[in-house]
Order: C-alpha cells, then structure tokens, then sequence
C-alpha cells in the first residue's frame, strides 16, 4: 500500500499485485494521515465493532420506526446510516420539493436521492435520512416526523 490512498485487502498473493496495479491508477488524494488512524481501529477489541453496529442497529431502528409511523414506506439498511424512504404514500413524488419543505412541516432534513441518479426521475420520489445522530436526537425527529402524516 503506498502513501497515496487508504485501503487493506486479504487476498491470495497473485490478486494483491493486480489490486496494486489497479489502485495506482485509481488514486488521487493523498490519505497517508489516515492510513495510522485505520491501524487504530483495525486494533480495537472486536466488542467495540459489536456494540458499535448494535448502537447503529438501534438508532437506525428509531428513525426507521418513527418514518413507519409517519406514513413512508422505509428502506431499512443493513451496511450504511441513511434510511430511504419513499414519500409517494404521503401524496408525495418530488423528492426534491419533499426535501426543501420537510424543515418548515417537521423541524426536520433530508436529502433528495434524485440528486446521485444520472435519471433524476428514477430517483424522484425517495429522500434519505442519517441516523448517525445521538439516540436522544432521533427521537425527537422521529415525533416531529409523525406530524406529517396529519
């Protein structure tokens, strides 16, 4: 691994060289720094991983729960902190609009998914959530979100 990215692969031998070969060319920031930082990690005791992906679990299940409750259809993630969801059960199909009025309806942010698909209108009718947010946080947006459903 050079000082240009941050990365670690288990492989047989013969795929390390065509990875490296690959990454060169894939590379253009320079990440060195980090490279310590994922050392750290990579060194934690396994329960901080199991009670890290359990806190996750968990506020990803009180925003999910309180989008549920107020009328969208949700994506539960199994590799990520955003919750999609789908805004079409609220009468709603323009993700983007959904997004640039939730604040003033609910107190609350999302970000349109039309904005990372090459067709826009694939895209159109689903806005996603972050749950990386402290648990007393998420509840508080998940009350705030129930009101759209009146």
């Amino acid at each position: 691994m050079d000082q240009r990215g941050v990365a670690w692969i288990t492989v047989a031998p013969p795929l390390i060289t065509a990875v490296r070969s690959a990454k060169q060319y894939l590379t253009y920031v320079s990440a060195g720094p980090f490279q310590y930082a994922i050392a750290e990690a990579l060194a934690l005791p396994e329960s901080y991983f199991t009670d890290f992906r359990a806190d996750m679990r968990t506020k990803r299940d009180v925003l999910a729960s309180g989008l549920e409750e107020a009328g969208l259809t949700v994506y539960r993630p199994s590799g990520t902190y955003f919750v999609t969801a789908d805004i079409r059960p609220l009468g709603a199909s323009d993700g983007i609009a959904f997004c640039r009025a939730l604040p003033e309806r609910a107190g609350v942010v999302a970000i349109p998914t039309a904005v990372f698909y090459d067709h826009q209108d694939m895209g159109a009718p689903f806005v996603r959530f972050a749950f990386c947010k402290r648990t007393g946080v998420l509840e508080e947006a998940a009350g705030r979100l129930r009101t759209l459903r009146t």
